[in-house]
C-alpha cells in the first residue's frame, strides 16, 4: 500500500565550517574558502543533488561566541562571516529547485528594507525564496545600533518576572516586524504591473496600497518599491525553544524550527504551538513544525563517534547543543527520523557538524535510505517553495474582490 503520510520535509542548517567548533581542523574542512561565495554555492548544490526542500544560512550582528554577552577572545574558532541575505542572493542563480532562508536579526534592522530585499532574492530564486527570523538579546549586538537600552537578560535568569517582560515585548515586536513584512509584499497587486507602451501605462496605480501600519514599535505607511514577490509571500520561519517564540511561531510564521530531545518532547512542543495557535486565532494553513538534529553521520556508529570524540578533544570540551545531537550512521538516522515523524513533525532541519562531510552523508548516504523506504520523494515536485511545502499562494490582502 502507496505511504499516505504527508510530504517529509528534509533542510539543512549551513553554518560556516559546520555546527562543530573544531569543525574547520577537519582534513577534508575549507577553512580558507569560507569567505568565498564558491564555497556556499558548492554547499548549495550539494543540499539540491539530495533533493533537500531549503537550505537556512546562519548570520548575527555580533561575532560568533560562546558566551552570552560579548565576545570570548578565542582564537581556535571560526570568527567572522559574510552577510546571509547577501549569500543568497549570489547563489540563487546558481541553483533551481531549492529554497533559500537567510538569517535575519529583526530586533535592530527595518522591516522595510528586509522586505524589499527578500521580495528581491524571491524574484532572483525564481520563487524560492523566504526568511529565518531571529530575535536578539545580545548587549554586544545592541551596543552596534546605540538606539536603545538593552534589556537586562542573562541565560541564568530568563524565567524572573523583568526577564520574561523584556522576552514578550522583544517577540512581540518580531511578531509586529512580520507582519508588516507580510502587507508590504502584498501591497502591489499582482496585476498592478501593466507594462504597455502603446499607452504609455507601467503600472495601474490603484493596485498599489498604503499599509498604513501603525504599532508600538513600527510605523510603516508603504507601499513597498518592490512588485510582489513571485510566491506572493515568501516563507518566514523562526527558531522556538520556549513560550515567547512558540507564539512568535505561532502567529507570525510558516515555519517553525524546534529542538526536541526525544519523541515525547517532540509531542508536546507541537501541542503547546497547536495551543498558540489557537489562542492567536490563526486560521489557514498550520505552522510547519520542523524539528532541529546536530547530526555527526558516517558509515560505522564507531566511526563517527570517534570523529566527534576526535573533534571534542580538539575543541577542549565535549559539544553541547539547543538541539538533539544525533551520532551514527544513515540508517540509524533514517530509523529516529521514522520515530520522531510519527508524532505530527512535518520534517527535519539537519545541522550538519562539519561541512561538506556530513552534509554528503546527508545528501548521499541519509536521502537515499530514505528513498528506500519510500518515505522521502525522488525528485522535486513544484515550482516555488511554497508549492514544495503544500501551502497555497495567497492573495494580496488589498486586492479588489
Amino acid at each position: 500500500m502507496p505511504d499516505q503520510s504527508p510530504p517529509l520535509h528534509l533542510a539543512a542548517a549551513l553554518d560556516g565550517a559546520g555546527w562543530h567548533p573544531a569543525a574547520w581542523r577537519e582534513p577534508d574542512a575549507r577553512p580558507a574558502r569560507l569567505l568565498t561565495a564558491a564555497y556556499w554555492a558548492d554547499l548549495v548544490a550539494e543540499a539540491e543533488r539530495g533533493m533537500l526542500d531549503l537550505v537556512t544560512i546562519e548570520d548575527s550582528l555580533s561575532l560568533q561566541s560562546e558566551v552570552f554577552d560579548g565576545p570570548d577572545g578565542r582564537v581556535d574558532r571560526v570568527r567572522g562571516r559574510l552577510d546571509a541575505l547577501l549569500i543568497a542572493a549570489r547563489i540563487a542563480p546558481l541553483s533551481s529547485h531549492i529554497g533559500l532562508l537567510p538569517i535575519a536579526v529583526v530586533t535592530h534592522t527595518e522591516p522595510f528594507h528586509l522586505s524589499k530585499a527578500i521580495a528581491t532574492l524571491d524574484y532572483v530564486s525564481g520563487g524560492r525564496a523566504g526568511v529565518q527570523v531571529r530575535v536578539s538579546g545580545r548587549r554586544d549586538e545592541w551596543a552596534h545600533f546605540g538606539r536603545r537600552v538593552p534589556p537586562e537578560m542573562h541565560p541564568d535568569n530568563l524565567d524572573e518576572p523583568a526577564s520574561r517582560l523584556a522576552i514578550t515585548d522583544r517577540f512581540d515586536e518580531a511578531a509586529d516586524y512580520v507582519e508588516v513584512l507580510r502587507r508590504l509584499w502584498d501591497s502591489w497587486e499582482d496585476d498592478a504591473e501593466i507594462r504597455d507602451a502603446a499607452t504609455g501605462r507601467f503600472i495601474d496605480r490603484d493596485r498599489l496600497h498604503y499599509i498604513d501600519f501603525t504599532g508600538r514599535w513600527f510605523s510603516v505607511r508603504g507601499p513597498s518599491i518592490t512588485p510582489r514577490p513571485p510566491q506572493g509571500q515568501p516563507i518566514v520561519a523562526a527558531l522556538a525553544h520556549r513560550a515567547e517564540p512558540y507564539r512568535l511561531a505561532a502567529r507570525a510564521a510558516d515555519i517553525a524550527f524546534v529542538t526536541p530531545h526525544s519523541v515525547a518532547d517532540a509531542r508536546w512542543i507541537i501541542d503547546e504551538i497547536r495551543r498558540a495557535e489557537a489562542d492567536a486565532g490563526r486560521g489557514g494553513e498550520p505552522v510547519r513544525v520542523v524539528a532541529d538534529l546536530v547530526v555527526f553521520l558516517d558509515e560505522t556508529t564507531t566511526a563517527a563517534q570517534d570523529r566527534k570524540d576526535r573533534l571534542d578533544e580538539l575543541a577542549g570540551a565535549g559539544y553541547a547543543s539547543d538541539a538533539a545531537i544525533f551520532t551514527g550512521t544513515p540508517a540509524q538516522l533514517a530509523d529516529l527520523i521514522g520515530d520522531w515523524r510519527a508524532v505530527g513533525l512535518a520534517g527535519f532541519r539537519l545541522r550538519p557538524a562539519v561541512l561538506p562531510h556530513d552534509l554528503a552523508q546527508i545528501t548521499r548516504g541519509l536521502v537515499p535510505e530514505l528513498q528506500r523506504r519510500g518515505a522521502f520523494r525522488s525528485a522535486y515536485h513544484g515550482d516555488t517553495l511554497r508549492t514544495r511545502l503544500g501551502l497555497p499562494r495567497p492573495a494580496s490582502r488589498y486586492a479588489s474582490v
